[in-house]
């Protein structure tokens, strides 16, 4: 996938991306959260397709990515994370992640 665009809305944490597939098809996606890891010397960012916002359910994509010189997601190339061990350590942070948010409600 590849970033098409980013924009900022007055919140700063609020950030969307438009991504576009390989067959041009473009949709928005909000960003949950990015964080870097040590361990793999990579920096992740977790999307959910805005269209999602306010379900009951919604479908949570990682990827890792290069951050700009300011150290945020930009437009730019998305890598899938590929390796299991990597997998299982992204997987580990959504999951503290939704669960300190479950405790916040």
């Amino acid at each position: 996938m590849k970033f098409m665009s980013e924009k900022s809305g007055s919140n700063d944490d609020m950030k969307e991306v438009v991504l576009s597939d390989e067959d041009g098809n473009e949709e928005t996606y909000e960003i949950l959260f990015t964080f870097d890891s040590d361990d793999y010397g990579k920096s992740y960012v977790f999307l959910y397709p805005k269209k999602a916002e306010g379900s009951d359910e919604i479908e949570v994509q990682a990827f890792s990515f290069s951050p700009d010189e300011n150290g945020d997601v930009d437009a730019g190339e998305l890598n899938p994370i590929e390796d299991p061990e990597e997998w299982d350590m992204v997987q580990e942070v959504l999951n503290t992640f939704t669960n300190d948010d479950n405790q916040d409600i």
